[in-house]
């Protein structure tokens, strides 16, 4: 079965009773049983739940996994990683570019317990193996990173952290499985925040986790249940409902991103772009290599002032200035003071992240159009510039 039909077909059929061609929500919190302990096969959606269930199988279908666990967002399910996985004096290792969540849980819960947090360069393969020992419990990889976009070489690094016994992570938000399948790549578990392509339209906050093997599944999965992060069954419902157009979608999202990676590279106010298609990008080969498309994100750093990249991300007519990504509806966010103002400046300042940096979730509207608000936006600077430029001489 080819992808864009398991995102019709896989996991999802007719409702029996009925013949709905679209399963019911299962909006109980408890089911009746015909004896004490003599249940359905559900006791309490807490524990599982029909449309949670279903869920669950649509996406371990589609990332060609054996089982899945969906969450009640993406940082409930790297939570549920963290805690299955980290004791006092355990070792994770993770990229320079992470995503601000994933810095906040790991800095300000987990460091302080005692797990020791390394943050390297995970595209530097010798840096990596440098970094590994036997303290090691979990390396976690984002490929493309948020928000530079940054790739790492998913099956070398599975390599070294299976020679070391630890658990590779990847977070596949930013690719999804129409583009990169990390399972065949090596990783152990993938993660992600459904809030952005999976569910695709803006109006769930969801996460989920997914394997192949069951015994490094197990102590993730029992952790749904024993703490709680799971996803209403509506919110379930919607992102099936969004999932049957992934792959359109992310035709479209790569499409529009690619148009505008190549209009604003080499425009004179841009001083860098990062999209993982462009020949320049930082691990472009890489990408080629275990990528079957290049992602519908894009982020840039404006040649310019703060003043002029705060009012050049408030006034576009096409991108919306907002957190999240992945939707139908082209976004714009400000990295430093949004996504990763959980990152202290200084370390935003080591890390690379220029206080200069854009990042773009182009949607799915045309590709003209976003190209016209951008460029026209940076043509705003440039005559915002002009206008100092006249007044100051008069002055």
């Amino acid at each position: 079965m080819k992808f864009a039909t398991k995102t019709i077909h896989a996991g999802q059929p007719s409702e029996p009773e009925t013949g709905s061609l679209i399963a019911p929500i299962f909006q109980t919190s408890t089911y009746e049983q015909d004896g004490p302990g003599q249940d359905k096969g559900y006791s309490y959606s807490r524990t599982n739940n029909p449309t949670r269930e279903r869920l669950e199988t649509v996406l371990a279908e589609l990332e060609s996994a054996k089982y899945a666990a969906a969450y009640s967002s993406g940082l409930a399910a790297e939570n549920a990683i963290l805690q299955a996985y980290l004791r006092p004096g355990d070792e994770i290792i993770i990229p320079l570019d992470v995503y601000g969540g994933t810095y906040r849980i790991l800095n300000r819960v987990f460091l302080p317990i005692g797990v020791v947090v390394r943050q390297i360069d995970t595209g530097n393969l010798k840096a990596v193996e440098a970094a590994t020992n036997s303290k090691t419990r979990i390396i976690w990889i984002e490929s493309p990173t948020n928000p530079r976009l940054l790739i790492t070489d998913i099956e070398a690094v599975g390599k070294i952290a299976h020679a070391h016994a630890a658990v590779m992570v990847v977070d596949n938000t930013f690719a999804t499985p129409v583009f990169q399948r990390p399972f065949e790549l090596g990783a152990d578990l993938v993660v992600h925040s459904v809030t952005k392509y999976l569910a695709g339209h803006s109006d769930v906050v969801q996460g989920a986790v997914l394997a192949n093997d069951q015994a490094i599944f197990e102590p993730v999965k029992y952790l749904q249940n024993a703490t709680g992060g799971i996803p209403s069954p509506f919110d379930c419902w919607l992102t099936l409902r969004g999932l049957k157009t992934l792959e359109l979608r992310m035709q479209r999202h790569e499409e529009n991103a690619e148009a505008i990676a190549n209009a604003l590279n080499g425009h004179p106010l841009v001083r860098r772009v990062y999209y993982p298609g462009l020949a320049t990008h930082p691990g472009h080969e890489i990408a080629r290599k275990q990528m079957s498309g290049f992602g519908g994100m894009v982020s840039f750093e404006l040649a310019g002032t703060q003043e002029e990249v705060v009012a050049f991300a408030s006034s576009r007519r096409y991108f919306a200035l907002a957190e999240s990504l992945g939707g139908v509806k082209s976004l714009i966010c400000h990295p430093a003071s949004m996504t990763h103002a959980s990152i202290p400046a200084e370390a935003r300042a080591e890390l690379g992240l220029s206080d200069m940096l854009l990042r773009l979730s182009p949607g799915c509207e045309n590709h003209e159009d976003l190209v016209e608000d951008l460029l026209g936006g940076l043509a705003e600077v440039e005559r915002a510039r002009t206008a100092r430029k006249t007044v100051a001489a008069l002055g």
